[in-house]
C-alpha cells in the first residue's frame, strides 16, 4: 500500500487518541464529567458529534450502496431522516436538556425516566436500561462490520496473519481504536472527536461527488444521467415502482430519531437551552450536506462504473473502490479516515451510553449503591470494554450487510423509547405504568415484526418497516394505560420566573 495512505490514516489515528488524552484532563474526575462531559458542550460541538454519532458507516456504505442499486427511489430514507432529524431538534432537544436537570440532574435516559415516573422507577430503570444495552450491542456491531468491510476491500492484500482474515482483523483494529479514547476520555472525547470526524465527513462527500463527475475518466452530470437512463429507464425516478409501504417504510426512519439514547444525550449536555436553536441550525446544514452527498455518491458512483467497465461484487464498498481509483494515495487515506470517522463516532457513543446504562442503572443500583465517583468511572471504563468485545464476537460474519443491521437497531429503539420520550415531555397526564408499557410494547413489536418476517413481505406485498407499527402501538398503549392506571404528581412544573 501506498505511503501516503499510511501517513493520512496513521495523522488520523493520532489526532483521535490524542483528542482522548486531553478529554481525560478535562472531564473525567466524575460521572457527570465522564457520561455528560459536565453538561458544558458548545453549540457546534453538540450539533457535529450529534450528527456524526447518528449517521455512522451507512452514510458512507450503506446508503451511497442502496442508491447504487436500486437508484434514486432510495433517496426517500434520506428525506425521512432529515424532516425526523429537524423535529427532533424542535421538539425533543430543548426539553429533555431542560427537564434532565431539572429531574435530579439525570445522567442518562433510564435514569431519566425513573426520576419522571418515580411511581414505576426501578421497572422503568431496568426495563430501559436492558433494551439500551442489548440493541446497542447489535447497533455497535453494524459499525463493526463496516470496519471490516473497509479492511477488507482496501488493505486485504497485506492483512494474512492466517489465524485472523483481513475482515476480522478490520473488526478487531477498529475497536482497539475506538476503545483508546473512549476508555479514557469519556464523553467529552466522544464528543470533540465526533466534531473532528463529522467535519472529516462532510468534506469528503462533498469531494467525492464532484471529482467522480468532473475527472478525466467520468461523465458530467448530464452524461452522467443518460447513462444511467440506458441502464434503467426509471433509476433516476423518485415515485416509479415506489409503492405505499414501500414509501412508509423508508419515511418512517425518520420516526427513530425521538428515541436514539445516543443522539438524545447529545441534547441533555449541550451547554444551556438557549444554545439549542444555534446548535439545531449547524446539525441540520451539516446533515443536509452529508445526506446529498451521499445520495450524489451512490447515484453519480454507478454512472462512473458502468462507464468503466468496474463490477462490484457489493455495492456497500463503492466508497472504498472510488476512493481507491481516483485520488492521491494521501486524499485517498483521508477518505478512508473520513469513513472510518463514520464507523467510529457512532460506536463510540454507543458504546459510552451503554457503559453508562450498566454503570448507572445497574452497578449503582444492585450492586453499590454507596459507590464512589472515582468507582463509578473506572466501572463504566470496564463496560465500556465488554460491550465492546461482545458486539466484535457478533459482528463475525462477513455477510453482514450494514445498512440491515442498523434498520434493526434503529427500529427497536424507535419504538421502545419514541413515543415515551416525547409524551413524557409534552403530556403531563403521562403515566410510569404507561411509560413502562410503551416501552414494552414497542419493542416486542419490532422483535415480532422482524421474526415472522413482516418486514420482508407484508400482506402479500414489500415488507413494513418493523419501526411504524412498533411507535405506533407504543404510542397507544401509553395513552391507554395512563388513562387506565393514571399517576398523579409524577409531572414537575418550572417555578415561574
Amino acid at each position: 500500500m501506498e505511503l501516503g495512505i499510511w501517513t493520512s490514516l496513521f495523522a488520523y489515528f493520532i489526532l483521535m487518541i490524542a483528542i482522548g488524552f486531553y478529554a481525560a484532563k478535562k472531564a473525567t474526575s466524575n460521572s457527570e464529567g465522564y457520561m455528560l462531559g459536565g453538561r458544558k458542550l458548545p453549540p457546534a460541538v453538540a450539533a457535529l458529534s450529534a450528527g456524526a454519532s447518528d449517521m455512522s458507516g451507512w452514510l458512507l456504505l450503506g446508503l451511497p450502496g442502496a442508491l447504487y442499486a436500486a437508484g434514486l427511489i432510495e433517496a426517500w430514507i434520506g428525506i425521512g431522516l432529515f424532516v425526523g432529524a429537524l423535529l427532533n431538534w424542535i421538539i425533543v432537544a430543548p426539553r429533555l436538556r431542560e427537564q434532565t436537570e431539572r429531574y435530579d440532574n439525570s445522567l442518562t435516559v433510564p435514569e431519566f425516566l425513573a426520576n419522571r415516573f418515580p411511581s414505576r422507577s426501578l421497572a422503568l430503570r431496568m426495563v430501559s436500561a436492558v433494551i439500551v444495552v442489548v440493541f446497542f450491542v447489535v447497533y455497535t456491531a453494524s459499525g463493526l462490520v463496516a470496519g471490516g468491510k473497509l479492511f477488507a476491500s482496501a488493505f486485504g492484500e497485506l492483512i494474512n496473519f492466517g489465524f485472523m482474515s483481513d475482515y476480522q482483523f478490520g473488526i478487531w483494529f477498529t475497536l482497539i481504536i475506538v476503545l483508546s479514547y473512549t476508555v479514557v476520555g469519556g464523553f467529552l472525547a466522544v464528543s470533540l472527536t465526533d466534531f473532528a470526524q463529522g467535519c472529516i465527513m462532510m468534506l469528503a462527500l462533498v469531494i467525492m461527488p464532484w471529482v467522480i463527475l468532473t475527472t478525466g475518466q467520468g461523465d458530467g452530470m448530464s452524461a452522467a444521467a443518460n447513462r444511467l437512463r440506458t441502464i434503467d429507464p426509471n433509476f433516476l425516478s423518485l415515485f416509479h415502482g415506489l409503492t405505499f409501504f414501500g414509501f412508509l417504510s423508508a419515511v418512517a426512519w425518520g420516526l427513530g430519531y425521538f428515541g436514539q439514547p445516543h443522539i438524545i444525550v447529545r441534547f441533555m449536555a449541550v451547554r444551556s437551552v438557549k444554545d439549542v436553536p444555534k446548535a439545531r441550525n449547524i446539525a441540520m446544514g451539516w446533515m443536509g450536506i452529508t445526506l446529498l452527498g451521499a445520495i450524489c455518491l451512490g447515484i453519480f458512483g454507478r454512472a462512473y462504473t458502468e462507464r468503466n467497465g468496474i463490477v462490484l461484487s457489493d455495492p456497500e464498498t463503492i466508497f472504498i473502490v472510488l476512493a481507491d481509483l481516483l485520488f492521491h494515495p494521501l486524499v485517498t487515506g483521508f477518505l478512508y479516515a473520513a469513513l472510518l470517522a463514520a464507523i467510529m463516532s457512532t460506536i463510540s457513543s454507543q458504546l459510552l451510553v451503554s457503559s453508562s446504562s450498566l454503570t448507572e442503572d445497574f452497578y449503582r443500583i444492585f450492586m453499590n449503591k454507596q459507590a464512589t465517583e472515582k468507582q463509578l468511572v473506572t466501572t463504566g471504563r470496564i463496560s465500556v470494554l465488554l460491550v465492546g468485545v461482545v458486539a466484535a464476537l457478533i459482528s463475525v460474519n462477513p455477510g453482514s450487510e450494514v445498512l440491515a443491521l442498523v434498520a434493526n437497531a434503529w427500529a427497536g429503539f424507535g419504538a421502545a423509547f419514541g413515543p415515551l420520550i416525547i409524551l413524557s415531555l409534552l403530556w403531563k397526564k403521562m403515566s410510569g405504568t404507561g411509560a413502562l408499557a410503551g416501552m414494552v410494547v414497542g419493542a416486542c413489536t419490532v422483535i415480532l415484526w422482524i421474526a415472522m418476517g413482516w418486514n420482508q413481505s407484508f400482506l402479500g406485498g414489500p415488507g413494513l418497516y418493523e419501526i411504524l407499527p412498533g411507535f405506533i402501538f407504543s404510542w397507544i398503549s401509553i395513552v391507554l394505560v395512563s388513562k387506565i392506571a393514571p399517576a398523579e404528581g409524577e409531572f414537575r412544573e418550572l417555578p415561574k420566573a
